[in-house]
């Protein structure tokens, strides 16, 4: 089995909602998860089976129950990749901000 990348993973509503409902619950059986679609078990099957490919979700077997977790690991490295843009813009809108401030102080009549 070949691992996916988990941007391509995420890439499709139905998983990233899948991956929202993990995150808000900790955990959810398979059940749970078919449960919260109008789609066919077997769809969101397959979808549960990329997610794992893509290691962002861990599987637990209990008895006849499959019980699916957010794989913390991996997410950590998503959350790391998008920083890396976040900070860029934040220094753009710091820049530009501080811009500003001094157009605006010297454009201001003296007191």
């Amino acid at each position: 089995m070949e691992d996916m990348d988990a941007f391509t993973a995420l890439a499709e509503p139905t998983r990233r909602h899948i991956m929202e409902m993990l995150a808000a619950n900790k955990s959810l059986s398979a059940t749970d998860i078919y449960n919260n679609f109008s789609t066919s078990p077997p769809a969101i099957s397959q979808h549960l089976k990329v997610l794992k490919q893509a290691n962002l979700v861990r599987v637990e077997k209990r008895a006849q129950k499959r019980i699916y977790y957010v794989n913390p690991e991996p997410m950590k490295e998503l959350e790391k990749w998008i920083q890396i843009f976040t900070k860029d813009w934040q220094d753009r809108h710091d820049r530009l901000e501080a811009m500003l401030r001094k157009q605006m102080a010297e454009s201001e009549p003296p007191a």
